[in-house]
């Protein structure tokens, strides 16, 4: 048996109970994996409530990210072996957990350089990052970039990206705190959203012309002028509905500026394994050169319902990461 938090009915952070569950061993094509750090994400809060995202089957083990050392090799698996260290995002559900089985060919190998807390902090949104600056839209020198919820674990990490790529960095946070943050993490214009309205804003220090791209994690709240701030032939590139699901925008809307609309979804840019390890590969490569920093806030991973509180009350900025064992 093995201490796991457990959802039994859909809810508020009070749900996440902290008990002890049996996972078996490995079948072929599989690995366990004793988790040593897991990541927190705002999806797992999704999962939690049932809203856009319902589990398989109740109760259930919410989270999608960890980062763990191999324990067990299910038969004829290959490729993977006991004492190997390894980070998973993503599918299955599941990672809020001591141990935990999973699809060997999800699992990617951690560089040596890299510690547990760092890796488990930035796999889901150091692949999602890739996803938005290097596929999703390819920012590139010259361009001007809107990241909302800038000095969030996702958005942190697209200003210091953009930055490195070239890009002039606008990002939107709550407080004066934050402002420093996202100022650290690259931005070259920081707006404070609670002070100041953000289409004037990004229309003053663009003279008007509008940015390139938005990456809006923040959904509803931002959406509408998101759209505004974007130039002619701009891309709004939605990754998360933090504040429910936008508007359904008129197609005229669109044609006003020729404008591209896409919601993003990790798990369509990493279908096969060689685009998963490629991506791996390059977000752990940045953060060994410093491109990218990550700050880690650290909790007990029984203290996952403490968490989901202050993560949905925006009392946090960079990444969290549950410990087992803490």
């Amino acid at each position: 048996m093995v201490k796991a938090i457990r959802v039994h009915e859909l809810g508020g952070p009070e749900v996440l109970k902290w008990e002890d569950v049996e996972i078996g061993e490995p079948k072929e094509g599989e690995v366990r994996v004793k988790n040593k750090a897991v990541g927190v994400n705002f999806i797992d809060i999704y999962f939690r409530k049932g809203v856009r995202f319902f589990p398989d089957k109740m109760p259930f083990t919410p989270g999608m990210e960890a980062v763990g050392v191999v324990t067990a090799v299910g038969p004829s698996t290959t490729g993977r072996k006991i004492g190997d260290v390894v980070a998973y995002a993503g599918w299955p559900v599941g990672s809020y957990s001591e141990e935990q089985i999973l699809p060997a060919s999800i699992v990617v190998p951690v560089p040596p350089s890299i510690d547990y807390n760092t890796a488990a902090a930035i796999m889901m949104k150091g692949l999602t990052a890739h996803m938005l600056v290097r596929r999703a839209f390819k920012v590139e020198r010259g361009h001007t970039v809107l990241v909302h919820a800038a000095a969030g674990g996702l958005g942190s990490l697209v200003c210091q990206w953009a930055n490195a790529l070239g890009a002039t960095v606008i990002g939107t946070v709550s407080s004066e705190e934050k402002a420093a943050l996202a100022a650290k993490d690259g931005c070259h214009h920081v707006i404070i959203y609670t002070k100041e309205d953000f289409v004037t804003s990004v229309d003053k220090i663009t003279s008007g012309e509008g940015v390139n791209v938005v990456f809006d994690s923040v959904g509803k709240d931002t959406f509408q002028g998101s759209l505004k701030c974007l130039a002619t032939l701009g891309y709004m590139v939605s990754c998360g509905v933090a504040s429910g699901d936008p508007d359904p925008v008129p197609l005229a809307d669109l044609a006003l500026k020729s404008i591209f609309l896409t919601r993003a979804s990790l798990h369509h840019y990493n279908t096969t394994r060689d685009a998963l390890l490629e991506a791996a590969q390059e977000v752990f490569a940045n953060v060994a050169s410093g491109v990218l920093r990550v700050r880690v806030n650290h909790y007990p991973l029984s203290e996952a319902a403490r968490v989901h509180s202050d993560l949905e009350a925006r009392k946090t900025s960079g990444s969290i990461v549950l410990v087992p064992g803490s």
